[in-house]
């Protein structure tokens, strides 16, 4: 009963949401409905006609939600999955290169804050540049990271095919969006504990790798996990913006892409709730392995 009662407001907020959406779409594609009366000499419209028409254009400043709605069913439903026009072949060539740079990022991030952590020189020499590394926009390190990456995976000694190359330079871009939060979170988690319990650690006579693994590892998870939900979010951005300057003819990023390049608005929304429902799932997938992690240590279910 008290789901029921709590998915009332998540209900009547998301209806809100379409109702602001219907109205500004009409608001917005307005003008140009004028436009197309005129061009066409149509002076006997009447008001519900002008706004299902208004609802209904090819190329909407803001499409419709049931528009955007159609796209979807018709680029995931009624086409193969494997063809090039459905978004499920895009989603999946996007969400290749955001897990391998989420492992990529995760990883290193938890390397960056061991190091961190347990060692002065690095947690005064390095911390500084992790921080800063985060100040330069990504908008303007992708195609930097594309080029170079691109030009160095396919020329000798490595020769890699183009298309691997394009991965590894997308998958980069997502580790380099990952780590920054893991980092940040994981050297928060580490040193988490308490001095008293470190103190009794060494009361015990505790090796370093003991303190670490039976005090500082447990203690640093929860902050890793929820670390993770950011960083699986941030690698999917990393991705989609991989694929902008690519030239790449597949994924997420190379359909918003494409339809800015011919107007195609109904296409750019509804890879964008791709996305957004792509992260979704990513995000929860994070918190299913924690609550199993969490299980795992015998934590009382929430």
């Amino acid at each position: 009963m008290n789901h029921g009662k709590n998915a009332i407001p998540v209900i009547i907020v998301l209806l809100a949401l379409v109702v602001i959406w219907y109205v500004a779409s009409l608001w917005l594609n307005t003008p140009w409905q004028y436009q197309v009366y005129a061009n066409k000499g149509v002076s006997d419209w009447t008001a519900q006609q002008f706004v299902l028409d208004a609802w209904a254009q090819d190329r909407p400043v803001l499409p419709s939600p049931h528009q955007v709605a159609t796209e979807i069913w018709k680029t995931t439903g009624e086409i193969a999955v494997t063809s090039k026009k459905s978004l499920f072949y895009h989603a999946w060539i996007t969400l290749s290169a955001t897990l391998a740079g989420f492992v990529m990022g995760t990883v290193l991030g938890i390397l960056l804050a061991v190091l961190i952590v347990h060692n002065g020189a690095m947690n005064r020499s390095l911390m500084p540049w992790v921080i800063a590394s985060q100040t330069i926009p990504i908008l303007a390190l992708a195609p930097l990271f594309v080029v170079i990456g691109f030009n160095l995976f396919t020329a000798p000694p490595l020769g890699l095919p183009a298309d691997t190359a394009r991965f590894i330079s997308k998958a980069i871009i997502s580790a380099y969006l990952a780590f920054f939060p893991v980092t940040v979170g994981m050297v928060k988690g580490l040193r988490s504990p308490e001095f008293i319990q470190l103190d009794l650690m060494h009361t015990y006579n505790a090796s370093a790798s003991q303190v670490f693994w039976k005090l500082r590892w447990p203690s640093a998870l929860p902050f890793l996990f929820t670390s993770m939900k950011v960083a699986v979010a941030a690698s999917l951005v990393g991705a989609i913006v991989g694929e902008m300057p690519t030239g790449a003819v597949a994924g997420l990023g190379a359909r918003l892409l494409a339809g800015s390049y011919y107007g195609q608005t109904v296409q750019i929304w509804s890879a964008l709730f791709a996305a957004s429902a792509l992260a979704a799932v990513l995000v929860i997938a994070v918190g299913l392995v924690e609550r199993l992690v969490n299980a795992r240590m015998g934590a009382r279910p929430a």
